[in-house]
């Protein structure tokens, strides 16, 4: 069925409307999530990543860990391996502030001799400093254990410029539960990764089993890794009808991010947010 782009100044961006799909989101500033900061474009989980996303209109998504002496920090990986090509093995949770301080994350990779040699990884307070409202901040929790929530309360406590205009929170388990309980003005989306092949044998989780665990972690929504087969219209009804938001994750393709949106996602999260939006503006002239 061919769809209609109407242009309307709304929050920077398009509304998408096609039949049975009114008012749906599409691709704009507002509703595309740079992964892990502009992470094409800079080293992932950095300010440089989350500035340049900031510096092109858009928001971002960073991960957060709880160092051995209890601050916070951006990572994504359990340990530090991957992102400091090697040069420091230890687990995020088991290292100081001090030792994350002194690793290199902007030299790994496609990023050997950059410019962005020497970049260590953020601190949430640091990160927090980005907020602005009309553009979102998800901070993924990695932890599934509530006893992260306390610091990360106090941190917001401590600053003015996030808030739940602006930030939410992706998490999991009790941790998710903690959140919304401790910080209940704020948003805490599932972070749900339901596709074909994400573990090996494994079967995508159902409806009813994601809206099992929105609810017992009192979530406001969900954020779902999208798969074509699996975030299926009728799926996202479901979550959506039930009372629940439902955003997807991780979209670097123009095609998957329009038909995302297509069936009712809210918002998209890419790697290459501003790529997607140039393609899109490109076409729909």
């Amino acid at each position: 069925m061919k769809s209609t782009l109407i242009k309307l100044a709304t929050m920077g961006s398009l509304l998408f409307l096609s039949s049975g799909a009114a008012n749906a989101a599409t691709l704009g500033f507002d509703t595309l999530i740079a992964h892990r900061g502009e992470s094409v474009d800079a080293p992932e989980n950095t300010l440089p990543a989350y500035q340049t996303a900031v510096g092109r209109g858009f928001g971002f998504e960073c991960d957060i860990y709880l160092s051995a002496d209890k601050r916070l920090f951006t990572f994504h990986d359990t340990s530090l391996t991957r992102t400091t090509g090697g040069a420091n093995t230890n687990k995020c949770t088991d290292v100081t502030w001090d030792e994350v301080s002194k690793v290199d994350v902007g030299s790994w990779g496609k990023w050997k001799g950059s410019k962005f040699a020497g970049t260590r990884p953020a601190l949430l307070e640091e990160v927090l400093e980005l907020a602005r409202d009309g553009r979102w901040i998800y901070v993924e929790v990695k932890s599934r254990t509530p006893d992260i929530v306390p610091y990360i309360k106090e941190i917001f406590a401590k600053q003015t410029k996030a808030t739940p205009r602006n930030t939410l929170f992706l998490a999991g388990g009790a941790c998710g539960r903690a959140l919304k309980e401790q910080m209940p003005e704020y948003k805490v989306l599932a972070c749900v990764n339901c596709r074909h092949g994400w573990k090996k044998d494994s079967k995508p989780m159902t409806t009813h089993e994601i809206l099992a665990i929105s609810r017992e972690m009192k979530a406001d929504g969900v954020d779902i890794r999208f798969d074509r087969e699996v975030t299926t219209s009728d799926f996202i009804k479901t979550i959506k009808d039930a009372g629940f938001e439902l955003h997807v994750w991780t979209i670097d393709n123009l095609s998957d991010a329009v038909e995302a949106f297509r069936r009712g996602a809210q918002t998209v999260t890419s790697n290459c947010p501003k790529k997607l939006l140039d393609n899109y503006k490109a076409e729909a002239k």
